[in-house]
C-alpha cells in the first residue's frame, strides 16, 4: 500500500488518472534496469544483458564491456546517456557460476549503476533522457535491436526487470530474484514460463533467437548469435509526411546550408542516393521517424534551393529501414538505388517506377552466387555502391566496424543474378589503420583514374584514388576529408548535367539542427593526378552586398580588420601573397574590439592549415600564394584552401560577434585582394 500526501484533492485525481493512463499509453522516461545474470566470460564485448529500445537505434540497456574489457555500463545510442571513461569503475568479477545484481537507475539526466545494490559508477550526461513509448521493445543478447557489430552477450539470466521509477540502494537489495516484491515492475521476466512470458502482460509477443534458450528458469545465451526479443503487440501506424520547416524558424538555424527541418531528428543524416534525372537533382538523407529509418527525399533545379518530397521510402513500404546506399542508373536510363536494409541482413536495389522518384518498385535483395572454390564467410553486408560499367553492373559491399572484413565486389549483367567476384581492393595504403572499415562507400572515374569516396567509423570521410582494371581497384593515393569527430561524414556525390563530380558530406557538428549537409564541393583532378576540391560555383548566385578591398599590408605580430565583411552568413575570399610568417591567416566570429575570434590559420614549418584546435594537412609550395576561401553559416564554417584542401568547423560565438581580421605573426604579410558577400538564406 502507498499513500500520497496531496495538497488538495484535484492533484491526487490528476496522479490517480497518470498512473491509470502510463500503462496504456506506455511512456517512460525516468526508469531502473534490474537484471540477476552470470556472465560466461568476463573477455566479451559489446552485448547487453537488458535493453530498451524504440526500433530507431535509441536506447538504453545493460551493456558489458563494450568501452572498456570486463565492465558494467549504461549503453546508449551513440553513447548519448554513457559513461565514455570507464577506466575508474570496477572489473566485473564474478565467475560463470555467480550471479549478481546489476542495475541501472535513470533520474533526469544523472544515471547510477548498481552491483548488488553498491554503487559502482555514477554521471550526469548532457541532452534530453530518452522517451520509450509504444510500441518500445526489450533486448536480451544483442546491445541493441539494429547493432551490426556482431557483438552478444553470453551468459544466464535468472530475472530482469524494468521500474518505471528511479529505485533507491535500499529498495535494489531488497529484491530477490524469482520472488514477487511490493514494487511493481513496469515489465518483468522470471523465464519460468514457456517462451519466457512477460510478468505483466506489457510484452505479450517474444522470441528466442539463434544461441539463445530456456532452461530450468534461466534464459541461457551463448555470446554468439543468441538473443530473446520481447515487444509489445501495439505497433505505431506510420502516417506519410514531408519535411518542411516550422512557421517560426529559431534564430540559430543555419541560412543557406540544406539541413533536416523535421518532423523527427536526422541522427544519422548520410546522404544516399543522389541523381541527375529530366532537369532535376534529386537527394536522399537519412533521418529517423515513428517508423523507424527513412529516406528523406529533396530535389533542386540549381544544387542550391531545395524543395521537399513526400517520405516514402521507409520500412512501411520497403519492409526494412533504410541505411546507407547509393544511386546508379539501369541500361534502360532508370535511376535505381543500392542500399543496406536495416535488419534485413542484406542490400537491397530498387528501381524508381516514377519521373519524380517518389514511387519504387519492390526492394530486391542482393544474394551472390557463391561458388565451391570462393569463401563466403568474407562477403559483409553492409554499406553499398553500384554502378554500370559497360555492359555489366557492379556493386560493392562496404566493410562493417569491427567485422575484420574489407569490402566485396560482385557483378550481375540484369540486377536479380549476382556473381561475387573477389576482394574489391588489391591491397591498402599504409597510412590507414588496420581498425578502419569502408563504409558508406561511393566509386567513380575522375580524371584518368578512379576514386573510391568513403568513411571509416572511427576516423570519417576519407578517399582512394586508383586504377580500376580487370575487375579490381588498386589504390596509389589515399588521404582523409575529417580530422574531428564527425564533422565531415556519409560522402555521397552525383554527376551535374555538364559533367562535374559534385560530393557532399554529413555534417554532425553540435547545432540545433540535425542531418546538416557540407556545402557542396566539386571534385577534379589536376594534370598532375592531384586532387582538386572547389566549392560549388553555383553558390555565386546568393552573393549580395559585394565589397572589396586591395593592397593590404599587415605588420608582423598584428591585426588588420577588413571592413565590410561581417555578419552571420558571408563568403570571403582572399589572396595572401608569399610570406616569411611563421602563421598567417584570419579570425572569424570577432567582436567590435577584434578579440574573441575563431582562428584559421597557415602554418608553412608544420605543413598544416589549423581551425581552432584542428590541425588539418597542407603544405605549401615554394614561392606559392595563398588563397583562402570562406564561408559563414551562423556557427558553421567551411574553408577552401587553394583548391587543394577543405575543411569544416564550428564554433558557437556570441549575438554581434561576426566580423573578421587579418593576422599575421612574427613577419608582414601582404593581402593582394579581399573580396567578401553577405549571401542570401537558400530558404524561402
Amino acid at each position: 500500500m502507498i499513500l500520497i500526501r496531496c495538497q488538495d484533492t484535484l492533484t491526487l485525481i490528476s496522479l490517480f488518472i497518470s498512473s491509470c493512463l502510463n500503462p496504456i499509453r506506455g511512456d517512460l522516461v525516468d526508469k531502473t534496469l534490474v537484471v540477476w545474470v552470470a556472465p560466461s566470460n568476463l573477455s566479451q564485448r559489446g552485448g547487453s544483458a537488458l535493453t530498451i529500445d524504440v526500433g530507431r537505434d535509441h536506447f538504453d540497456a545493460i551493456v558489458f564491456g563494450e568501452l572498456s574489457p570486463s565492465r558494467w555500463m549504461a549503453g546508449s545510442d551513440y553513447w548519448k546517456r554513457s559513461l565514455r571513461d570507464q577506466e575508474m569503475v570496477p572489473k566485473e568479477v564474478a565467475t560463470s557460476e555467480e550471479t549478481v545484481q546489476i542495475s541501472i537507475v535513470y533520474s533526469g539526466q544523472q544515471v547510477k549503476t548498481y552491483r548488488n545494490g553498491a554503487l559502482i559508477e555514477q554521471h550526469v550526461f548532457s541532452g534530453e533522457p530518452q522517451v520509450f513509448g509504444a510500441p518500445s521493445r526489450v533486448n536480451f543478447g544483442k546491445r541493441h535491436r539494429q547493432a551490426m557489430d556482431g557483438a552478444f552477450f553470453g551468459g544466464a539470466i535468472d530475472d530482469a526487470r524494468i521500474y518505471d521509477r528511479p529505485l533507491t540502494p535500499t529498495e535494489l537489495r531488497e529484491l530477490k530474484p524469482n520472488v514477487k516484491s511490493p514494487l511493481k515492475p513496469w515489465a518483468w521476466w522470471t523465464f519460468n514460463q514457456i517462451g519466457g512470458k512477460e510478468q505483466t502482460g506489457r510484452f505479450p509477443i517474444s522470441k528466442t533467437l539463434g544461441g539463445a534458450k530456456i532452461e530450468n528458469g534461466k534464459l541461457i545465451l551463448d555470446g554468439r548469435s543468441g538473443e530473446f526479443m520481447a515487444e509489445s503487440d501495439r505497433k505505431v501506424i506510420f502516417k506519410p509526411e514531408t519535411p518542411s520547416r516550422p512557421k517560426v524558424v529559431p534564430s540559430n538555424w543555419l541560412n543557406f546550408h540544406l539541413a533536416h527541418p523535421g518532423p523527427s531528428v536526422a541522427m544519422p543524416g548520410d546522404p544516399n542516393c543522389a541523381f541527375y534525372f529530366k532537369g532535376r537533382y534529386h537527394l536522399h538523407y537519412i533521418y529517423a521517424n515513428n517508423d523507424g529509418f527513412v529516406f528523406a527525399h529533396v530535389s533542386s533545379k540549381d544544387l542550391v534551393h531545395w524543395k521537399g518530397h513526400p517520405t516514402t521510402l521507409t520500412p512501411s513500404t520497403t519492409g526494412h529501414g533504410m541505411f546507407s546506399g547509393t544511386g546508379f542508373f539501369t541500361k534502360e536510363g532508370r535511376p535505381a538505388i543500392i542500399y543496406h536494409g536495416q535488419g534485413s541482413g542484406r542490400n537491397q536495389i530498387s528501381v524508381a517506377l516514377d519521373d519524380n522518384l517518389e514511387k519504387w518498385s519492390k526492394p530486391v535483395a542482393l544474394e551472390p552466387l557463391i561458388r565451391p572454390n570462393q569463401d563466403g564467410t568474407k562477403i559483409a553486408n553492409w554499406d553499398p555502391d553500384a554502378w554500370l560499367d559497360g555492359n555489366q553492373y557492379y556493386a560493392l559491399s562496404g566493410g562493417s566496424p569491427g567485422s575484420g572484413k574489407p569490402p566485396t565486389l560482385f557483378r550481375s549483367s540484369d540486377l536479380k543474378r549476382w556473381d561475387y567476384l573477389d576482394l574489391f581492393m588489391t591491397k591498402d595504403m599504409p597510412d590507414v589503420r588496420p581498425d578502419e572499415d569502408v563504409s558508406c562507400p561511393n566509386f567513380f572515374k575522375i580524371g584518368n583514374k578512379h576514386m573510391l569516396l568513403c568513411i571509416s567509423h572511427n576516423l570519417g570521410c576519407r578517399y582512394y584514388l586508383g586504377k580500376w582494371e580487370n575487375e579490381k581497384f588498386t589504390p596509389d593515393f589515399h588521404a582523409r576529408m575529417n580530422w574531428n569527430g564527425w564533422e565531415f561524414f556519409a560522402p555521397e556525390s552525383l554527376v551535374t548535367a555538364d559533367g562535374r563530380r559534385v560530393m557532399w558530406a554529413w555534417c554532425n557538428i553540435g547545432t540545433p539542427q540535425t542531418g546538416i549537409q557540407s556545402l557542396p564541393r566539386e571534385l577534379s583532378l589536376s594534370p598532375d593526378g592531384e586532387l582538386r576540391i572547389k566549392p560549388l560555383r553555383e553558390l555565386k548566385q546568393l552573393r549580395m552586398n559585394p565589397t572589396n578591398d586591395q593592397s593590404i599590408m599587415v605588420k608582423g605580430n598584428s591585426r588588420h580588420v577588413i571592413k565590410g565583411a561581417s555578419g552571420n552568413s558571408l563568403e570571403c575570399q582572399m589572396e595572401f601573397a608569399p610570406t616569411k610568417s611563421k602563421s598567417f591567416g584570419v579570425d572569424v566570429h570577432c567582436n567590435m574590439d577584434g578579440s574573441q575570434g575563431f582562428p584559421i590559420r597557415i602554418i608553412p614549418e608544420r605543413k598544416a592549415l589549423e581551425l581552432g584546435t584542428m590541425s588539418v594537412p597542407f603544405e605549401l609550395k615554394p614561392g606559392e600564394s595563398v588563397n583562402l576561401h570562406i564561408f559563414i553559416d551562423q556557427n558553421m564554417i567551411e574553408v577552401f584552401v587553394n583548391d587543394r584542401q577543405a575543411a569544416v568547423a564550428s564554433h558557437v560565438t556570441g549575438t554581434g560577434n561576426t566580423g573578421i581580421q587579418i593576422v599575421t605573426e612574427s613577419e608582414e604579410c601582404f593581402v593582394r585582394n579581399v573580396s567578401a558577400w553577405k549571401l542570401k538564406s537558400i530558404y524561402p
